[in-house]
């Protein structure tokens, strides 16, 4: 049985960096507001010039699997491959002129940075991005040519992230926390905004969760859009810190064994889990084992390279088919950005497909 221990709330970014005129201990925290739906409509402004609308489709072959409708929402289409895209272009869209001058620094296995590093570029702001030792090559290469400077530290995420705290202090970088961030959230919010104005008969959407932003924004928007509708979050088993904080409602420090890098953190985040305690309606543990699986079943059926946090909603579908049968369900493809590696691995781990690679 893993331990899971209690932390305090994650220092947020603004007390790490100073202003001009403020000393570092002068400066005031901003509070941690939780977005609403006119912030998500807001938030789709900003970045429609800048992002397209990702597709949502309907597979009847996944249909038959799960034994209900299904779609998936195809945030892999997104042109750094990944939903996350769109919280860091509504965020860095409004940043200060100061902040723009001082630059960004982040840490992430690959996605937020790559978001961050994709809107830096767009606006014309020196970014850092802190990923562990070892992270996702595609991800890392991707960020390298997007023009962000890659430090490299730790062994995971987390180790990572507290690298990147201190170097935002030392350097004085707004620091862009991956979860605890407004404007994040509001951002990739607008995927689940889409799904509805496609498909308004959906009534569940199964969304994976790490640090909980993309879970966070689904149901700020399904909850204000649509009357009786789930929202579903999933995570490894063998990362279940987000998990065993909403079910215990507080933050809590837990085992990251997983290999499911968009999955993959040791802690929760405080302003996503406020939001999931209030408004998730469920959430379920999977084995990276049943992931492997769903990676397969997603790549073979959609056609679409899908890394194995956007294959985490199949597997949580899965186990879920009782409870889902007579539903119409949504979901969220997070992102696509596995590396050929990966790729063979899962599908040579697959009993059916042995020895493709």
């Amino acid at each position: 049985m893993s331990c899971a221990l209690v932390v305090g709330p994650r220092p947020y970014a603004a007390e790490l960096l100073t202003k001009k005129s403020m000393t570092r201990s002068q400066r005031p925290v901003p509070t941690l507001e939780i977005p609403t739906l006119a912030d998500v409509f807001d938030a789709r402004k900003r970045i429609r010039p800048h992002l397209p609308r990702t597709p949502l489709y309907e597979y009847d072959a996944l249909s038959e699997l799960v034994g209900t409708r299904i779609w998936v929402k195809h945030e892999n289409h997104q042109p750094v491959g990944a939903f996350k895209v769109r919280g860091g272009v509504n965020l860095v869209s409004q940043l200060d002129e100061d902040d723009r001058m001082r630059g960004i620094i982040t840490a992430s296995t690959g996605n937020h940075g790559q978001s961050i590093a994709f809107a830096a570029r767009l606006f014309d702001v020196q970014a850092t991005v802190c990923v562990p030792v070892g992270a996702n090559p595609v991800k890392v290469n991707t960020i390298r040519t997007l023009g962000a400077e890659i430090i490299a530290h730790g062994a995971d995420f987390d180790e990572a992230r507290e690298h990147c705290e201190h170097l935002a202090a030392k350097r004085g970088h707004r620091y862009v926390h991956s979860g605890d961030e407004p404007m994040l959230i509001a951002g990739v919010a607008t995927e689940t905004l889409e799904i509805f104005e496609d498909q308004p008969t959906v009534d569940t959407v199964i969304v994976p969760i790490g640090g909980g932003s993309g879970a966070a924004g689904a149901c700020i928007v399904a909850k204000a859009m649509q009357s009786g509708v789930r929202v579903i979050g999933v995570q490894s088993e063998a990362a279940p810190a987000a998990y065993r904080s909403w079910k215990a409602g507080q933050l809590l420090e837990d085992k990251m064994e997983t290999f499911a890098e968009g999955l993959a953190t040791r802690v929760a985040f405080e302003l996503p889990q406020r939001i999931l305690r209030q408004q998730l309606d469920d959430f379920v543990l999977v084995s990276d084992d049943e992931i492997r699986s769903a990676m397969v079943s997603m790549i073979t059926v959609t056609r679409n390279l899908t890394e194995s946090a956007g294959a985490a909603p199949l597997a949580a579908a899965f186990r879920f088919r009782s409870e889902l049968k007579g539903r119409s369900v949504a979901l969220i493809c997070s992102g696509g950005n596995i590396s050929p590696s990966q790729a063979c691995d899962v599908i040579a781990s697959s009993s059916a497909l042995s020895g493709t690679c």
